[in-house]
């Protein structure tokens, strides 16, 4: 009997012992779960940094001066003295054209203009004949000599002949225009280059037909370009066009010469879009900007592919913060949560101003070890930093990293740990 009691006590105090374990593990689960949670952050103070609000944009390098060869007669190519790549003059032969129809239409255009001529002088000398008749008749009629009936006949024939005269004139005014057209056609057989350059496209060969402009848009024969002045002509999305401005400056890349940067100036924005992809979901809808370049030390070719940087404003001085700093917050929702079904009775004014305050744009600082989230208005932005314009004074510690951090967890009031990498400090708050 005794060791019966003794087992009893022994398992009872072993019990006791377990079941104050597992009231104490339930209680620091309930203590740690209460405990507040630390979010580890990156930050940075803030400073005041120049700002450039930069465009970017790839296209191709063309020259600003080019002129498509077309002719404006049709034929066969019967000398073309240029190969691609020939530099030429103004005035320099680029092809000649066979001349045998209009050397034929010519011809025939001037032998009908010396018949015109003939006919011409054969109606006047018909004239003055009945001319002098007429007058002849027309005075023995003023003496009664001559009858009514002899006077009409004869002024009749003379307004006849008058009018044969007009219609010969006229028949020779044609022939010459045929003769003048006849030679203009002759002349654009020979086609020469519109100004000084580089025959930078050849597209035809000796002995090739060609279409002239008569014949729909005619041939492409060749493109004769001032290689010594060179554009970048880039697409720039709709969304960006309106910040660009004529006299901008950009930073030119070529992908041929890799490293290389050269400086550029806008001239021209186009007024048209270019669209692509239309009525799908891939639509695009661009602006054709064409930048000068200046000073080039290399010989740039055309159709180079280049990607472009264009300055569209500058601002020096200004506070700026990392462009990931920046947040939107959306307050309607929380507060929502908080209100007690008397409170979702309000006045129209009252919900203006909670869909005014609906997101707000800002940035969190840390301070005393915690979260503040400030409303900032922001301006212009290049690359990495971001214009406050007002919210901050400056030398406020704000949070740059993580992004989760930024975008999800950090809230008004939330602990934080500040961990920079890069200067290898890790501070505690």
């Amino acid at each position: 009997m005794p060791d019966v009691k003794k087992r009893n006590k022994k398992k009872i105090i072993v019990l006791s012992v377990i079941g104050v374990l597992v009231i104490t593990f339930i209680v620091l689960a309930i203590l740690g779960t209460k405990k507040e949670e630390v979010i580890i952050v990156q930050t940075e103070f803030v400073k005041k940094r120049d700002i450039t609000q930069t465009v970017t944009a790839t296209g191709k390098i063309e020259p600003e001066f080019k002129v498509v060869i077309t002719p404006e007669v049709s034929g066969e190519i019967v000398y073309l003295p240029v190969k691609e790549g020939q530099r030429v003059r103004k005035g320099d032969i680029l092809l000649k054209i066979k001349q045998d129809q209009y050397l034929a239409q010519r011809d025939r255009a001037v032998a009908n203009l010396s018949s015109a001529r003939s006919n011409l002088t054969i109606q006047r000398i018909q004239l003055q004949k009945i001319e002098a008749d007429y007058n002849r008749v027309r005075e023995l009629f003023s003496k009664g000599l001559s009858s009514e009936a002899e006077l009409e006949a004869i002024k009749a024939q003379f307004e006849t002949a008058k009018a044969q005269v007009q219609s010969a004139e006229s028949t020779v005014q044609q022939m010459e225009a045929m003769v003048k057209e006849a030679n203009e056609n002759l002349a654009k057989t020979i086609i020469t280059s519109p100004m000084d350059g580089v025959v930078s496209q050849l597209n035809v060969k000796l002995g090739e037909r060609v279409l002239g402009t008569g014949f729909t848009q005619g041939s492409n024969l060749m493109t004769v370009a001032d290689l010594t002045k060179m554009v970048a002509v880039v697409d720039v999305d709709e969304n960006d066009v309106v910040l660009v401005s004529i006299g901008d400056t950009a930073r030119v890349k070529v992908d041929a010469f890799p490293g290389k940067i050269f400086s550029g100036v806008v001239y021209e924005i186009g007024n048209t879009a270019k669209a692509k992809g239309l009525g799908t979901q891939e639509e695009v809808v661009n602006f054709e900007v064409k930048i000068r370049i200046l000073n080039s030390d290399v010989e740039l070719k055309p159709g180079m592919s280049c990607n472009v940087e264009i300055m569209t404003e500058t601002r020096k001085n200004v506070l700026a913060v990392p462009i990931q700093s920046v947040t939107i917050r959306g307050l309607e929702k929380e507060k929502k949560d908080e209100k007690t079904p008397e409170e979702d009775i309000v006045s129209v004014e009252s919900k203006k101003e909670e869909k005014d305050t609906k997101n707000l744009e800002g940035v969190f600082i840390v301070k005393d070890g915690k979260a503040k989230f400030v409303k900032v208005k922001t301006g212009i932005s290049d690359d990495t930093y971001i214009e406050i314009i007002s919210g901050l004074k400056g030398d406020e510690e704000v949070v740059t990293g993580s992004y989760r951090a930024i975008s999800r967890e950090l809230k008004d009031g939330s602990r934080v740990r500040v961990e920079n990498k890069k200067s290898g400090t890790s501070s505690k708050s």
